[in-house]
């Protein structure tokens, strides 16, 4: 579901990217395969700086069909950044990709909190985060940083996830499952 960049990726992902339903979400937007081959490039060695974390999205058989990131690394946190291309759109591949990665992020780099921005217009993105029992709106437990976000315009909405509050929501599944087990 999610493995680590690759600059052989750039074509397939550039065409999934382009779409004009999924480029004004991107948070590192190129223009031609070539410039995002070359920020791909970039991202593989920012990654080994320890500044960002970054995957491509696969589907069921490998194929690329977009990124999911931790940008701006600081004091074991980051901001999360996702995008799949249009064709992939609803068909599940979102959440799967999002638990590998937190799965990886707080179990194995050591990462304890996750901050989404989120933009106001974006109301359907709005709306999958505030469905997750383990996301709280961070507007106001954490003011700086949403001021931060937002000094110029009121653009974002701030979220968290942090690890406890993930662990939390594990611990819970798995006692869900295990109580339906113990009923079937």
């Amino acid at each position: 579901m999610i493995k680590k960049r690759e600059v052989h990726e750039s074509q397939a992902l550039f065409e999934l990217m382009s779409h004009p339903e999924v480029f004004p979400f991107v948070r590192q937007k190129a223009y031609s395969s070539d410039e995002l081959m070359f920020m791909t490039k970039q991202t593989i060695e920012s990654e080994d700086r320890g500044e960002l974390i970054s995957r491509t999205i696969t589907d069921e058989w490998g194929a690329p069909i977009g990124t999911i990131n931790l940008y701006d690394i600081q004091e074991n946190s980051g901001f999360l950044g996702t995008w799949i291309g249009k064709p992939y759109h609803g068909k599940g591949y979102n959440q799967p990709a999002k638990d590998a990665f937190f799965q990886e992020l707080f179990y194995e780099l050591g990462i304890e909190k996750i901050f989404m921005r989120i933009r106001k217009v974006n109301i359907r993105s709005q709306k999958a985060a505030e469905k997750l029992p383990y996301v709280t709106l961070a507007n106001e437990t954490n003011p700086s940083l949403y001021y931060q976000l937002n000094k110029d315009e009121d653009i974002y909405n701030l979220y968290e996830i942090n690890k406890d509050m993930y662990t939390l929501h594990l611990l819970r599944q798995q006692a869900e499952f295990q109580e339906d087990a113990l009923e079937a």
